[in-house]
């Protein structure tokens, strides 16, 4: 009884799910080999018949998503099949970032080359968000012209601040905002879909699909500081997509008052801001090794925060991004004393601490990957026009 009733209660397949389905299977298959890929070897990973393959290439690069390559030359008998690659000028996606002393944006085409990125220094808090956000939306659509002639998946902006799923800014204390909705502003202004997410968080799914991950946590450090945590590869938002907020977590509970209005967080210690005070300099690439020991509170404000996260969370591996990157030589002893002292299986498990392999373009490149990835997970939608700008 229980059988038949699961049974006549499923929802039946419809065919444009099936095909929808398939698309998405043969797109990421040549997306994901190292290789340009033959029809035949794209059945041969997948299952699907060959014939089912050759009608969904036949869209797939119809409809500009897949380009068929030249065949090698001949070895032998036969005639050599060509191959298949993801379209450099296909469906594209815009990058932007919006951060405390800086705006940036690029254009990724669907291999992930940047076609070109652009970045202007300016302090953001010094404009309300309307205007922030105009002033990115120009640089945006600079950064699309210079790109060439690509057309747009969509949009994404990585801020440094909690983000709704609707792409509402629900509180970035760094920026000054509260409630602001920036994706509905970009949108208008750039007549693309525009998504919204935290800085970390696409810095550190920009990093898990350069490196591979499998498990970690990326420390974006600007002039606030934000944590992407990416558990067996899988980004983990929190329950209301709110994790990652390290840097107010409290290292020196009696320290001085935050933006945030609690005392003593990360970021009065291990900020941009902060730093460059400590090293008597005004830019991040006048430190060098003769700073490194004005270095020491931030790392050792770094390293015990970081302490806890592995504590908590059983990770082995942490990578410093954004102004860290470059960083990473003078901060690392200091980072490392700290885990050694207050990490309770130090002894048992090595942590690796490593700079992000994009350094201060992850969060942008992140942004423009999402965007990609959509289109990667749901060609359907691009073929049918819907996703077309």
């Amino acid at each position: 009884m229980t059988a038949r009733i699961l049974a006549s209660s499923a929802a039946p397949v419809r065919q444009s799910s099936v095909r929808a389905h398939n698309l998405a299977l043969a797109l990421q298959t040549v997306a994901n080999s190292a290789n340009p890929l033959s029809r035949a070897s794209i059945s041969a990973a997948t299952g699907l018949t060959r014939a089912t393959v050759s009608a969904l290439v036949d869209d797939l690069i119809a409809g500009g998503l897949l380009t068929e390559l030249d065949p090698p030359p001949r070895t032998g008998a036969g005639r050599p099949a060509a191959g298949l690659a993801l379209a450099s000028e296909g469906p594209a996606g815009l990058g932007m970032e919006i951060n405390v002393d800086y705006l940036a944006a690029c254009v990724v085409d669907l291999g992930g080359t940047v076609r070109h990125r652009l970045v202007e220094h300016a302090d953001q808090r010094l404009s309300d968000p309307p205007t922030a956000l105009g002033h990115l939306a120009r640089l945006a659509r600079r950064a699309r012209t210079l790109a060439g002639d690509l057309r747009l998946a969509g949009a994404a902006l990585a801020v440094p601040g909690l983000v709704s799923p609707d792409g509402v800014v629900r509180v970035a204390p760094n920026l000054g905002w509260q409630d602001v909705d920036a994706a509905a502003l970009l949108r208008e202004q750039l007549g693309v879909p525009v998504t919204v997410d935290n800085e970390a968080n696409l810095a550190a799914l920009s990093e898990l699909r350069t490196t591979g991950g499998p498990s970690f946590v990326y420390i974006s450090g600007e002039i606030g500081i934000g944590a992407g945590i990416v558990l067996d590869g899988v980004l983990y938002r929190g329950m209301r997509g709110w994790s990652g907020e390290i840097g107010h977590l409290s290292v020196h509970p009696d320290g001085p008052e935050c933006r945030c209005g609690a005392r003593g967080c990360l970021e009065r210690y291990a900020g941009q801001e902060a730093i460059l005070r400590a090293a008597g300099v005004t830019e991040l690439t006048d430190i060098d090794a003769t700073a490194a020991p004005a270095l020491g509170e931030a790392a050792s404000a770094l390293g015990l925060a970081l302490a806890g996260v592995v504590n908590l969370l059983d990770v082995d591996t942490l990578v410093l991004g954004g102004s860290y990157a470059p960083l990473v030589p003078w901060l690392r002893d200091g980072i490392a004393a700290e885990l050694r002292r207050h990490v309770l299986t130090a002894e048992l498990a090595p942590i690796t601490l490593r700079a992000a392999a994009l350094g201060a373009d992850a969060a942008m490149r992140g942004a423009a990957d999402a965007v990609i990835r959509s289109v990667l997970e749901d060609p359907a939608t691009w073929l049918s026009g819907a996703g077309r700008t």
